[in-house]
């Protein structure tokens, strides 16, 4: 079992697909990491060498990955809400923050719906 930047990969998957298991690394990257690596993409994790192995760890350690990541995220989250950008002030109130609309959709982000009463008509 390959355990690399804190993870252990899925062994019964191919390489390419196993990387993506870390947080940070998706298709793309991971295709480039093999090629640069010179490991196959078709090569399942439990069939890599040790070899193999450490040259991905060390070439993902050069990377921002996992928790890092994580928390350069919520740093960066954290800073635009202390500046009061428009897509902090988005992140604080949980709208969505990419320029989708809220009227019918982002129920996930809203929560449950909340259903406002229509005013009373006096009867005569």
């Amino acid at each position: 079992m390959a355990r690399i930047a804190g993870i252990n990969l899925p062994k019964e998957k191919r390489i390419a697909i196993g990387l993506t298991a870390i947080y940070g690394i998706g298709r793309a990257l991971a295709k480039r990491i093999l090629k640069e690596t010179r490991i196959k993409e078709d090569v399942k994790v439990q069939d890599l060498s040790a070899e193999e192995e450490n040259r991905l760890r060390d070439k993902i350690a050069e990377m921002v990955t996992e928790g890092d990541l994580r928390r350069k995220i919520q740093l960066d989250i954290k800073y635009q809400q202390d500046i009061g950008t428009y897509r902090g002030i988005r992140h604080k109130k949980g709208l969505p923050v990419r320029g989708q609309l809220t009227k019918t959709n982002s129920r996930t982000r809203k929560g449950k719906k909340k259903t406002v009463a229509n005013k009373k008509i006096a009867t005569k």
